[in-house]
């Protein structure tokens, strides 16, 4: 970075970043959970589950949506110094960042099946679908105002979320810019003819 540039990663990468190894920690926690036959027995245990997995696709979803809006609102043009980061380091950064609370989730949702099999894995499940729900979400917040939105790097070193308190403007791009498609897919490539 030179001449007073950021890093900038784009926010709905970082919010999807978290979804494909809690989804897979999830189903592995809750397959394994079903082997146990566990205090509520199975059919209560996938039956709260089931409960789990709607509250928390929910919750995560539509958790903190107005400081999201507000802080796309407030968003600045990136400047021509800026980096922009691909979308592989930002994934891999989120994941390195959060590794141990991954492990950590999985454990408690694979030690929970002692009590209610297979409820704590559909908890994780849950987390992962609302956070792909909150990724397609700003994505098409994105391509309605045509531009994609960047959050500083070093903003999200204090916590990693792109809407939490150490991170206090968006900044935006064309919607070309980077290597991610609106809501932080992977572009795709056009078919060679």
């Amino acid at each position: 970075m030179t001449r007073g540039g950021q890093g900038l990663a784009r926010v709905a990468v970082v919010v999807r970043a978290g979804a494909a190894p809690l989804w897979w920690l999830g189903v592995f926690a809750a397959g394994t959970g079903l082997l146990v036959p566990g205090l509520t027995g199975r059919r209560i245990g996938v039956l709260a589950g089931a409960a789990l997995f709607v509250v928390a696709t929910a919750v995560v979803a539509y958790a903190r949506r107005g400081r999201y809006v507000a802080l796309s609102g407030s968003a600045a043009r990136a400047g021509k110094h800026d980096v922009l980061q691909d979308r592989a380091v930002t994934t891999r950064n989120w994941r390195r960042g959060h590794r141990w609370w991954l492990l950590l989730a999985f454990l408690a949702a694979l030690g929970s099946s002692f009590a209610a099999p297979a409820a704590g894995g559909m908890l994780l499940a849950g987390c992962a679908v609302g956070l792909w729900l909150k990724a397609a979400w700003i994505g098409r917040r994105e391509r309605a105002g045509e531009a994609l939105l960047w959050v500083r790097v070093d903003w999200l070193r204090a916590g990693g979320r792109p809407s939490g308190k150490a991170v206090k403007a968006y900044r935006s791009t064309g919607i070309a810019a980077g290597d991610a498609a609106p809501g932080g897919a992977r572009k795709k490539t056009p078919a060679l003819v």
